[in-house]
């Protein structure tokens, strides 16, 4: 049988993985069926990714990071009680071991390669928009690598993942008012590098790309033979 089969009946009865609470999952995993722990990976798999590339910028490490983040949440599992979200205690978890990593800890050895293949969503229509919204997306995040990497992380969790300055402060150990004061100052100089990355890629805005040229030639061609220009 399917995993994802076995997981959907092991939820019991009239319940799905979606409808379990992150609690209920923890306590059936807690009691035995490990197995679940699968929906808690899936589930948290993009904050605890973005809050680690935040940190470590390498694909590599960073998948290395997160699985050993998640090998020491499952191990810690127990501690959860009164710790508070499961989703901000794991990322505190992974937070941790990226920045252990950051200060050169030695890299364990990788465990299975993990299947990169992440759909996205929200792709624009065209392969233009497409196109152009790639090039944007790697302008503001090449900007974004450049900031230091506790106002990097702070940015990441509050504006991309969209935690509260309360669960920031939770996952980073530090004040609301640190994690205000980072988070300004990441805004500032955000701005700041974006607007450079701007500068240098000027020359290269407004491309023809290949297909809108095609598009307009065999217009062009095409109402000129109609006339019998050509």
């Amino acid at each position: 049988m399917p995993l994802e089969t076995t997981l959907l009946s092991e939820a019991g009865p009239g319940h799905t993985t979606a409808s379990l609470e992150d609690d209920d999952v923890v306590r059936r995993v807690l009691a035995g069926e490990t197995a679940l722990f699968e929906i808690l990976m899936r589930r948290h798999n993009t904050r605890v990714y973005r809050a680690v590339r935040a940190i470590l910028k390498d694909e590599v490490e960073v998948e290395d990071a997160m699985q050993q983040a998640y090998l020491r949440a499952f191990a810690r599992l127990a501690e959860l009680h009164g710790s508070g979200a499961f989703s901000s205690w794991l990322v505190r978890i992974a937070v941790n071991e990226a920045l252990g990593r950051l200060r050169g800890r030695k890299r364990l050895v990788p465990l299975e390669a993990l299947d990169d293949a992440v759909p996205r969503d929200g792709e624009a229509d065209s392969p233009e928009d497409r196109a152009a919204a790639r090039e944007a997306m790697a302008l503001f995040e090449k900007a974004v690598d450049r900031l230091p990497v506790h106002h990097r992380t702070v940015y990441v969790l509050r504006e991309v993942e969209q935690l509260t300055t309360a669960e920031v402060a939770i996952v980073l150990e530090v004040s609301e008012d640190a994690a205000k004061v980072r988070l300004h100052r990441a805004r500032v100089a955000l701005r700041a590098l974006v607007a450079e990355e701007l500068d240098e890629s000027a020359r290269d805005a407004f491309r023809f790309h290949a297909s809108r040229c095609d598009r307009v030639v065999a217009a062009v061609m095409a109402e000129l033979a109609r006339k019998g220009g050509v």
